[in-house]
């Protein structure tokens, strides 16, 4: 991008260029400025500094010097910006910086549907632990009345793979002629838009999906106690090899167990309690201990802390 400025003074040349090239007064009559300081250099390839009345700075270079003719300046945008400038390019930036960027939507748009795909399990009438909120007079399902369909969590869905798809041509673009030719502007052109606006928008329709979600702790509680203590295994498995057990043998005990739960619907716990091989192990205290959830809930308030601590 390129500013060109001209003016007419009547006074002689080298009057004008005295003044115009004259830093230090450039904060008396700009009154922008707070101050100019020349960093290095003098005429072309001059470096100067300068910052405004709001306390911001930024460099300046000298790129034409012509005294009494002409006097041009680059400044320096990608500094303002808190940018670097690409120290290797030709015509073009080179297409990997491009193809990491939209790689990164890619990634954060499946993070999206991470999110979202847990929702609609959860969702799941057998499952039922959470769902999105349904407003009042909602349509779930045009042919079937009592359906509450995760429809938000699907289109975010669909959303997170349109973003992943547009890193791909992201990374075509990636090789050009010479590293020069623009076969990439038309891709990007639409990719570019499209990408960002998208990813923008699933972001903002996950966050009210996450606000109002609806979680029903006591469905939670009743699909663990579906399991009649299945979901404790490990921790028993665990605690016999602490015991001296080895731990083929303590899989087969637990695992034996276990199977009955399966298959006659007995009670995990009752059925450690009364096998002799696990009883002469663990104590009727020491087993009913590894049965409690305050054990595998412990962290929940630490990962919260760690997670949000900054918002």
């Amino acid at each position: 991008m390129r500013f060109e400025d001209s003016r007419t003074f009547d006074a002689p040349p080298d009057l004008v260029w005295a003044v115009i090239t004259d830093t230090d007064l450039y904060a008396e009559v700009a009154p922008n400025l707070s101050s100019v300081e020349v960093l290095e250099g003098e005429g072309e390839g001059m470096v100067r500094e300068c910052a405004d009345t709001d306390g911001k700075t930024w460099t300046e270079t000298c790129t034409v010097w012509e005294p009494e003719r002409r006097y041009a300046v680059e400044v320096h945008v990608a500094e303002q910006m808190g940018l670097k400038p690409e120290p290797v390019s030709t015509q073009v930036i080179p297409r990997d910086r491009h193809a990491m960027f939209f790689a990164t939507l890619g990634v954060i748009a499946s993070s999206v549907e991470r999110l979202a795909t847990e929702v609609r399990h959860l969702q799941r009438t057998e499952v039922l632990e959470a769902e999105e909120y349904f407003s009042p007079g909602q349509k779930g399902s045009s042919a079937m009345p009592h359906k509450r369909n995760p429809v938000l969590s699907e289109n975010l869905t669909g959303l997170a793979r349109m973003v992943r798809s547009y890193a791909l041509p992201a990374m075509e673009n990636v090789a050009l002629w010479h590293e020069r030719d623009i076969s990439h502007s038309s891709v990007e052109r639409m990719i570019g838009p499209d990408a960002t606006v998208t990813l923008d928008f699933a972001l903002v329709r996950l966050t009210g999906v996450m606000e109002k979600l609806v979680v029903y702790p006591e469905r939670m509680q009743a699909n663990l106690d579906a399991t009649r203590g299945l979901v404790h295994s490990q921790r028993v498995l665990l605690a016999l090899t602490q015991k001296g057990v080895s731990r083929e043998d303590a899989y087969a005990l637990v695992q034996r167990n276990a199977m009955k739960v399966w298959e006659q619907g007995k009670d995990f716990r009752t059925e450690l309690a009364a096998d002799p091989d696990v009883a002469a192990a663990l104590s009727p205290a020491e087993i009913d201990a590894l049965f409690d959830l305050g054990h595998h809930l412990r962290h929940v308030d630490t990962i919260f802390a760690r997670v949000f601590a900054g918002g």
